[in-house]
Parts: structure tokens; C-alpha cells; sequence
């Protein structure tokens, strides 16, 4: 099959070397002419095309690109005559870009997805084999999506390796603020709090443990990638830095206090996640 790449960074970059390296034909497009050259140097993609060429080529295209810019994109490549091309996005946002999309003529075509992986690292370089496999892929308003548009990205995203399930955009937007961009605003926050305390950077990682390594991780994540999510998930991701901010109240308190009884409440309480995200591995849901 021959698959269009709209975007070469971490992600379309990732798609685009699992797919060749099971037999499909990749063609790519990037707005930065840097990355369409360097995945050609990485051979992640055959050639690099105009979106519409690669549209009028492509059984399936992937939208691998910003979240402020996906709606448009999509909009662009359906715009496009004669094409009976599946536009599969990947963003990590989902009801901005349903809403933009749900009322063009050809929104059956289109499937909103949401593979969860990444990496910290972003551009052509950062691709690498098995991202996605054994990860969950989310489809929203699947019953939008026309029968062969759906099968097509549910069969690609399998071969991938991934899991397909099923959610509201809302909700999963909602869903996202918690377990995923609460953490990247934590861990900027926490990283540019350290920097701006510690003027010594070499004192810092003389004495960062792989805990503080681990924790601001995310700190290294592209800037252009999550200022655009955290914009376009706003309302929820205030809504989840209100109830983090109060828990950090509510330590910073016992902390002042000095209080270990409530301390060793507030941390017992937490080590719950560790039974919860056990009983997640170990179960399949429909999620709605």
C-alpha cells in the first residue's frame, strides 16, 4: 500500500519507518524542508511530495504534524477532487479538530486517532522502529468515519502493533489534561523552578539522582508540540492544574507544619496509582 506521512518528526517519522519496513510504500511531506531532506537521508520515506500529489497517490495519509495546525491540514487534503484517500490524524487533542472537520462533505473519510507514545525527542532523527507497538491507539466518532475509511486505519494501526479503542473527543481530551500534558506542564515547571534556584548547573547534575532525571524527562519535549496542545486543551488542562495545585497545597501545608502523620497519608494515599495502573495493564476496556 502506498502511505503518505504529513509531518516527519517523532511520530509520522516512527509511522513511516515501521510501515516500509513491513513492505508499504512511504511518501512523505513536511512544511520544513530540513526534515523532508533528512528523512530522505534517514530513507524513511521513497520521496517527498506537494500535499496534493501525495494525496492523489496514497490509499492513506497520516497527519503527524503540530495540534494547531492539524484541523486545517486535514481540511486541506479532503479538499482535494477526486481522492477516495483515508486521512488518519494523530494528534493529542481530538475535539478542536473533530469540530473543524465534522461538517466538510467529505468528513467520512477522515479518522481521528491518537496513538499514545512519544518520546521526548522531536524531528526526523528522533524515529525510531517499535514506538508503537504493544500501545493503545484512540478513535473518536468512529460512526462519523465511512466503513472502509475505519477499517483501513484500525488495520493500519495494528500492524503497527497497536491496540484500538474507542472514546468521546471530550472525553478524552479531558482524559489527556490528566495523564498526559498535567505531567509535561510538571515537569517544565519543576525543571525551570531548579534553574532558576540552582545558578551553579554543574552543582545541579552532580547531584541529580535518576529519580530528578526521570521526573524532568519531559522537560526535553518540544516547545512548538506542547504550547500548541496545552492552548487547544485549555479549559481541562486549568481544570487539572486546579486540582494539582491543591494537592501541592495541601503537602506544602503538612510540610510547613511539619506534620508526618498527615504526610504519610497524603504519600500513602498516592502509592494507590501503583494498584490502579497494574489493573490497567491487565484489563481491555471500551472506553466512552
Amino acid at each position: 500500500m502506498k502511505i503518505g506521512i504529513v509531518g516527519l518528526g517523532l511520530i509520522g517519522g516512527s509511522i513511516a519507518k515501521d510501515l516500509k519496513d513491513i513492505g508499504h510504500e512511504i511518501i512523505g511531506f513536511d512544511r520544513n524542508k530540513d526534515h523532508e531532506n533528512k528523512a530522505l537521508e534517514l530513507d524513511l520515506v521513497s520521496e517527498c511530495l506537494s500535499l496534493e500529489n501525495l494525496v492523489q497517490q496514497c490509499e492513506a495519509v497520516f497527519v503527524s504534524i503540530p495540534v494547531g495546525h492539524t484541523g486545517d491540514t486535514i481540511i486541506e487534503l479532503l479538499n482535494i477532487k477526486g481522492i477516495n484517500t483515508t486521512i488518519i490524524d494523530t494528534a493529542s487533542t481530538k475535539k478542536s479538530i473533530c469540530e473543524k472537520v465534522n461538517k466538510h462533505p467529505q468528513r467520512h473519510r477522515y479518522v481521528a486517532c491518537h496513538p499514545l507514545a512519544g518520546t521526548e525527542f522531536s524531528g526526523p532523527t528522533a524515529a525510531i522502529n517499535n514506538l508503537y507497538k504493544g500501545k493503545k491507539n484512540i478513535i473518536c466518532e468512529e460512526h462519523l468515519s465511512d466503513e472502509p475509511s475505519l477499517d483501513r486505519a484500525i488495520d493500519l494501526m495494528s500492524q503497527l502493533g497497536m491496540q484500538n479503542i474507542f472514546m468521546d473527543p471530550n472525553q478524552h481530551d479531558k482524559h489527556m489534561a490528566y495523564v498526559s500534558h498535567l505531567s509535561h506542564v510538571s515537569a517544565f515547571a519543576l525543571s525551570t523552578a531548579v534553574l532558576n534556584i540552582e545558578e551553579d548547573q554543574k552543582q545541579i547534575f552532580n547531584l541529580a539522582s535518576t529519580g530528578f532525571e526521570s521526573t524532568v524527562r519531559l522537560a526535553k519535549s518540544s516547545p512548538q508540540t506542547w504550547s500548541s496542545i496545552f492552548a487547544d486543551n485549555s479549559d481541562h488542562l486549568v481544570t487539572a492544574l486546579d486540582s494539582y495545585i491543591l494537592q501541592l497545597q495541601e503537602l506544602k501545608t503538612a510540610i510547613q507544619d511539619k506534620n508526618e502523620d498527615a504526610l504519610k497519608t497524603k504519600i500513602k494515599a498516592s502509592n494507590e496509582i501503583k494498584r490502579v495502573l497494574t489493573g490497567m495493564k491487565h484489563n481491555v476496556v471500551r472506553l466512552s
